[in-house]
């Protein structure tokens, strides 16, 4: 990430402990990366999924699932959705996966379009009713 010019900060674990919860680390994440649009933020889990749900319920995150397959995905992601979030499957992916995703997302940009815009502040919306 450092070498896309963020600046890192690691939320943990640093170390295996199956008696870990995730919402625990995600949640930390989730809220920084929510109060700061430039911020982006990546979490490496087993299989991504109860953390990408953990994620979204924090205001202003949308965040992605990848666990293998068609790489576009992590583009669509962006340019459609403006993910600010990566969740990888670890469970799925190798070392050298996990890198090329995370350069792939990184690199990816939100289209800007109207109707993506427009799809986005709708669902902003529903986050705020709950």
């Amino acid at each position: 990430m450092e070498k896309h010019g963020f600046k890192v900060k690691d939320f943990g674990p640093h170390k295996y402990n199956k008696a870990d919860d995730y919402p625990d680390f995600v949640i930390p994440l989730a809220k920084k990366v929510s109060k700061d649009k430039k911020s982006r933020g990546i979490i490496i889990a087993g299989s991504g999924q109860g953390e990408i749900i953990a994620a979204n319920r924090i205001k202003g995150v949308r965040a992605t699932l990848f666990y293998g397959g068609n790489p576009n995905i992590l583009k669509l992601s962006r340019a459609h959705n403006n993910s600010n979030i990566l969740s990888l499957g670890a469970r799925f992916l190798n070392e050298n996966q996990n890198k090329k995703a995370i350069d792939i997302w990184l690199k990816a940009k939100f289209s800007n379009a109207a109707r993506h815009k427009r799809r986005l502040r709708k669902s902003d919306g529903f986050n705020n009713q709950r």
